[in-house]
């Protein structure tokens, strides 16, 4: 439901509260299983991609983090806080062509570079973000700098010490993959980004199928 009066929204109980409380591991939950965070990761994706496939106008987030990111009881993701989003003409979208926004809006160490520094607005501002949050997800750290010390341990060997220490099964390979395409995404220059609809988006559903083993994921929802 919604509350104009107040401008809010009203969503169902989701009883795990949000993704960057359960990475964080508030009030000594449980870590989550690494095969739902590969399921996690790939219905933001999905639900990313809903918000800027839009019609008429595609709509960017800009304020992409863990703490929007609900979790109900079996852990399924609901994009929330929409507050700050932005619609933007379809020939933007996700072109050079950029939109021009007068005051860069969102979270430190989420926002784009790019548009924090120009105000140029594409759907690719959202995808930086979606990087960061991505590599947040394998490591539970705080997102600060995460982009530059993740590349850094590939380079030296070492990325294993970067992945969440409190759980100890996680695939290896898979989670370099992961790793690697969330860096893709945290490129500096939004032209060097990967697209979300033919790259990241099923780059991140191959790995829920690996590591569900029967395909088993949840709904997506925002």
């Amino acid at each position: 439901g919604a509350c104009p009066e107040y401008g809010c929204l009203v969503y169902e109980y989701l009883e795990n509260g949000s993704l960057e409380d359960r990475l964080l591991r508030k009030n000594n939950t449980p870590p989550i299983p690494w095969r739902k965070r590969f399921d996690i990761a790939a219905e933001i994706a999905t639900g990313l991609l809903f918000l800027h496939q839009a019609k008429p106008e595609p709509l960017v987030h800009r304020d992409l983090k863990p703490a929007n990111i609900l979790l109900d009881r079996n852990y399924v993701s609901k994009i929330s806080d929409v507050g700050l989003a932005r619609l933007v003409p379809p020939s933007v979208a996700d072109s050079v062509t950029q939109y021009y926004m007068t005051s860069a809006a969102g979270t430190f160490c989420y926002i784009d570079p790019e548009y924090q520094q120009t105000g140029m607005l594409t759907t690719r501002s959202d995808v930086y973000s979606l990087g960061i949050m991505l590599l947040q997800i394998i490591t539970a750290k705080p997102p600060m700098g995460l982009a530059h010390h993740v590349k850094r341990a590939i380079e030296k060997g070492k990325f294993a010490e970067m992945l969440d220490q409190s759980i100890t099964d996680c695939p290896m390979d898979q989670a370099l993959t992961f790793a690697e395409l969330a860096l893709k995404c945290c490129e500096l220059r939004k032209k060097d980004r990967p697209s979300l609809a033919s790259i990241v988006v099923p780059e991140l559903n191959k790995l829920r199928d690996f590591g569900s083993g029967e395909g088993i994921g949840g709904d997506i929802h925002v």
